[in-house]
């Protein structure tokens, strides 16, 4: 089955000329993603129409999806945006406004209905990396001491303001948070059944000044299609959706990702230069002193490399699959570290099979080494044939050891800064790296001056 190219059909709609009762039925048909993908190719001109068609409870569904509403709402006076704003789910409300100069959101804060205002305020007075920041008041909540009747009649209607509607979270007289149904055995149940008996009263929660790097993985864990999220008092202030956890994720990978480059934080197209400047100058700060300390480590077996100047050919090499190696240590030492309850032998035992690989790598790469460099140390540097291997099993026994103490680095670091409660993905690719080029320097050019030129005098 072919694809269908939802964006041009919509377009194609849009541009017909059709009535505009015509052209908001056939618009309907359409996911309101590939409604907003579609806004982004069309005109200003063209864009006020389809605002005046689709109404705004679908125009507020499409900005929803939209990666940054900014200029679509500075289309609409204040008083529409402000509308639109008011139909969004709090969460994606706020992610809006985000986009906004501070003139233009005070103009349209000010324009919003009270309950609008009062969730977009909430969700705005937390910190950006705090859960309260991404939750969405938009949930179905009934009180514990109601009858099965009761609860349905307050199902429906709630569910005409709210569409998250798969678990219904029952508080108490005091507006904290009991416990939760799921929809279904709500269904089911008969009217003289006991509420009580559907509710699940142990329902995992997450509070709302919890950072979200600290209980993301306990969300994504449960697998709920929502979660509670309460104040330190217990009471209920909102929900995380699935929805919500797929953007965290998203986000958290993306944070990790910028810390394994070396950037304090992810960057976007959008970023201006001094900001992009802001966060990756401390860390290349640090790596500049870093490589300071690798040069000068370098200069002190200047005489090394006087006496037997063919060993800086292959002093890249030996550099990089160091640091490759310790790049992949690492990487596999954060996603172990995710969980909270590893224990030391499970540390130890990751630790131990990291030198183990490392060891295995490192001999299948000092025999490649020792044949294949031995044969171009001697076909095109004109050396014999037993001092080319003498020079080309140097660098094999350098890889070995270099790639065994490189996995021990990409190990050990990520696991003390776990340990000292510091991010490990800031033991970044960059950091990992330059330390291990630190290490092979030392390793190669002591092993080139101890065994080729004390041992066999070769120079």
């Amino acid at each position: 089955m072919q694809k269908k190219n939802y964006v041009q059909e919509i377009l194609d709609i849009i541009r017909s000329g059709l009535p505009q009762a015509e052209l908001a039925e056939k618009l309907s048909d359409y996911h309101e993603n590939d409604l907003a993908d579609a806004l982004t190719a069309l005109t200003p001109e063209e864009r006020q129409k389809v605002y005046t068609v689709l109404g705004v409870d679908t125009v507020a569904e499409i900005f929803s999806y939209l990666d940054d509403a900014e200029p679509y709402l500075k289309e609409l006076d204040p008083e529409r945006a402000a509308r639109v704003i008011s139909h969004m789910d709090s969460d994606d409300a706020v992610d809006a406004l985000d986009d906004l100069e501070e003139d233009d959101k005070a103009k349209i804060v000010h324009q919003l209905d009270k309950d609008a205002a009062d969730d977009v305020k909430l969700l705005l007075s937390y910190h950006e990396d705090e859960i309260g920041s991404c939750m969405t008041t938009n949930y179905i909540c009934i009180r514990r001491d109601m009858t099965i009747r009761q609860a349905m009649s307050e199902l429906v209607k709630q569910a005409g303001e709210n569409d998250n509607i798969s678990t219904l979270y029952v508080v108490d007289e005091n507006e904290h948070f009991y416990g939760a149904i799921d929809l279904k055995d709500l269904i089911v149940a008969r009217a003289e059944d006991s509420l009580e008996k559907l509710i699940a009263r142990s329902y995992p929660y997450v509070t709302d000044h919890e950072k979200i790097s600290d209980c993301i993985d306990r969300i994504v864990d449960y697998a709920e299609r929502s979660l509670p999220v309460l104040n330190d008092s217990g009471k209920l202030l909102g929900i995380i959706t699935s929805a919500d956890v797929v953007e965290l994720v998203d986000d958290e990978m993306g944070d990790d990702y910028a810390k394994l480059g070396g950037l304090t934080s992810e960057e976007d197209l959008n970023e201006g230069v001094f900001q992009s400047v802001k966060k990756r100058l401390p860390w290349l700060i640090a790596l500049l002193f870093l490589g300071m300390l690798v040069s000068s480590v370098v200069g002190a077996f200047e005489s090394v490399v006087a006496v037997l100047p063919i060993v800086i050919c292959f002093q890249s090499m030996v550099l990089d699959m160091a640091g490759n190696v310790g790049t992949q240590s690492l990487a596999v030492t954060i996603r172990v570290l995710v969980d909270e309850n590893l224990t030391t032998a499970k540390k130890l035992q990751l630790l131990w099979k990291e030198m183990r690989v490392g060891l295995a790598n490192g001999a299948l790469l000092a025999v490649l080494a020792l044949g294949f460099l031995g044969c171009y140390i001697h076909f095109f540097k004109a050396y014999a044939w037993g001092e080319a291997f003498l020079l080309s099993g140097c660098v094999g026994v350098s890889l070995v050891v270099a790639m065994v103490i490189s996995s021990l680095v990409g190990t050990v670091i990520p696991m003390l800064f776990h340990k000292i409660h510091i991010d490990p993905a800031v033991a970044s690719g960059p950091l990992i790296t330059t330390i291990n080029d630190l290490v092979a320097v030392v390793v190669y050019y002591g092993l080139a001056a101890v065994v080729l030129i004390d041992m066999f005098h070769l120079g």
